[in-house]
């Protein structure tokens, strides 16, 4: 039997659960739209729309009796077509991020999420900004840490750009190119290219082999998004209020590098170091676990365990797997996975991206915070996808908050 693509007013308002005067209510606040029947008598109501609302009312039902859980791996807090998370997958606009992390370059993934095509990326012009005020900028800030210097240079950037706040589709689209170009030139320092992202990676890295240059690519497309992480949540709450792009990119960039989020990736080199060291790993594990780190379902580890990937991180095996395949001959991949698989026995817990991101840091010895630049220069497509969703949006985020503090009853003395 077929879906019906239009309710009856009695039909719409038992899928919503609400009156008819409550479902005129609907309609007349702009919340729900209705249109004539053939005859002209009765109104008529979009299914689809019907269905949807219902599920944003059951949403809302639900935050109210778990408020406290909604911004903590709770209920949707904002609706978005760029990634779904379900069943242990990951998905770039209902295309398996994983698949595409075999051949797809981070650019192909950008079309896809800022829904374009690949040439008009290609084809935009290069970064208004003169190379030699670039090259300055890198060499007063040689000493800082790649994130330190990004904090600094974008907000730079942004100054000399002079369409940063122009809003038409062109627009948004060559300043989202320019973002990324520079984010990753601040990075790793180099200057502004329109080369593939992983080339210049691996340019800047001395990363000569093939293999591994195609792992770096692997690695920025499966970091390219993870739905409203706190860094893609943050850039949304800073584009809703109208700011450009760098400033949302910025205050992205700021909220990853706690270690939290994606300053994880350095926690986890630490780990790596210390097992690395340790006589007896299974020993240090146990010490390690007993000494402090617990997590709501028992004890934890850095990389290990997330809480949508119950069965693992799809991600991390990925990498894991293709970090395998071109290790280099004397490497320490070995214990790299052998303090994988001591931590499964140990607790069950599986590697996350970001154990896979130090993984391949410490594997191709690679620059120190390099897992946490790849994991930054993947994620700013995701993050321009979100601010550009949230621009056409053009509500502003304002969540309320459940007070729970002491006041003083009205009318009191």
């Amino acid at each position: 039997m077929s879906t019906p693509i239009y309710l009856t007013a009695a039909e719409a308002a038992a899928t919503l659960g609400v009156s008819l005067p409550t479902l005129y209510a609907y309609v007349s606040r702009g919340m729900l739209g209705s249109s004539p029947d053939a005859q002209g008598r009765h109104r008529l109501y979009d299914a689809a729309e019907v269905r949807r609302l219902a599920r944003r009312k059951a949403d809302g039902k639900r935050a109210g009796k778990v408020a406290q859980k909604v911004l903590d791996w709770g209920v949707p807090v904002l609706e978005s077509s760029i990634t779904l998370i379900a069943n242990g997958r990951l998905l770039y606009r209902g295309h398996d991020a994983i698949e595409l992390a075999r051949t797809a370059s981070l650019e192909e993934v950008a079309a896809l999420l800022w829904q374009c095509s690949a040439r008009r990326l290609a084809d935009a012009p290069a970064v208004p900004l003169p190379p030699a005020q670039w090259a300055a900028w890198l060499k007063l800030w040689s000493d800082s840490t790649p994130l330190d210097r990004a904090l600094v240079l974008l907000p730079a950037a942004a100054a000399q750009m002079p369409r940063v706040w122009a809003l038409g589709s062109d627009a948004q689209l060559d300043t989202a190119c320019a973002v990324m170009r520079l984010l990753a030139a601040a990075m790793l320092p180099a200057a502004a290219s329109n080369e593939p992202v992983h080339r210049q990676i691996a340019t800047a890295w001395r990363v000569r082999s093939r293999a591994q240059s195609g792992l770096l690519r692997a690695a920025l497309v499966a970091c390219a998004d993870h739905e409203l992480n706190a860094s893609t949540f943050t850039v949304r709450c800073i584009t809703s209020t109208g700011t450009h792009l760098f400033g949302a990119v910025a205050g992205g960039l700021a909220a990853l590098s706690g270690p939290r989020h994606g300053g994880e990736t350095v926690r986890i080199a630490a780990l790596l170091d210390e097992a690395s060291r340790a006589p007896d790993l299974d020993r240090y594990l146990a010490n390690r676990l007993a000494r402090h780190e617990h997590g709501t379902h028992g004890p934890v580890l850095s990389g290990f365990g997330h809480p949508l990937y119950p069965d693992g991180d799809p991600r991390a095996r990925l990498l894991l797997t293709m970090l395998a395949d071109c290790a280099p001959a004397r490497s320490p991949l070995n214990e790299v996975l052998k303090l994988a698989r001591a931590v499964r026995d140990t607790t069950g817990a599986e590697p996350t991206v970001d154990f896979a991101l130090a993984a391949i840091e410490r594997v191709l010895g690679l620059p120190a915070g390099a897992g946490f630049t790849l994991f930054a220069l993947g994620r700013v497509v995701g993050w321009i996808a979100h601010a550009m969703e949230q621009t056409r949006d053009g509500r502003l985020i304002r969540p309320r908050a459940r007070y729970v503090g002491e006041y003083e009853a009205e009318g009191a003395a």
